[in-house]
């Protein structure tokens, strides 16, 4: 069974936290069914895919910032970079994150890029996340792409679904 914990928490808690690189656990998401376009053919994306933070703040920082890189296996295949933000509060179980991310891939046998918007929070324990799509960043094949994306781990295995619509593809 796969878990919608994040160790996001952890992540956020830990001293010391900007001297290494970290691999993040998921997060669960809060899924968000987007409106398909006209003549959009709605799918379901599932994979696995790897990523890594690398801290470009100091440890003392009031906000830490991230570098972030992913591979992505599975019906998305591809990579990302982008950035991620992540405060920590006095209260334990509390913290809250944003990040974007450029991922460049092959989606449904299309290939482009597309932007990914991410904002999460946790209130004493109790997490939110969504990760969208971000309206009118899908180029190439992908144009027009819209979706949403939940993010789940298993062990040290982290997992995704991708609910997206793209406009259907003229045949010749």
């Amino acid at each position: 069974m796969r878990s919608r914990f994040t160790r996001l928490s952890a992540l956020l808690c830990l001293p010391g936290l900007a001297m290494s690189p970290v691999h993040l656990g998921a997060q669960p998401a809060v899924p968000s069914s987007p409106a398909p376009a006209n003549n959009a053919a709605e799918a379901v994306a599932t994979g696995s895919f790897d990523v890594t933070l690398t801290p470009s703040s100091e440890p003392d920082d009031p906000i830490a910032s991230f570098a972030l890189s992913k591979t992505f296996h599975g019906d998305l295949e591809g990579t990302s970079a982008g950035h991620m933000l992540a405060v920590r509060t006095p209260v334990e179980g509390s913290a809250g994150y944003v990040a974007m991310e450029r991922v460049s891939a092959t989606l449904g046998g299309r290939t482009g890029t597309f932007a990914l918007q991410h904002s999460g929070s946790m209130a004493a324990g109790t997490q939110t996340l969504s990760i969208t799509v971000v309206p009118d960043s899908a180029t190439q094949a992908l144009t027009g792409l819209k979706g949403s994306m939940d993010i789940t781990i298993e062990g040290a295995q982290h997992f995704y679904t991708l609910r997206y619509s793209l406009p259907s593809v003229a045949q010749d």
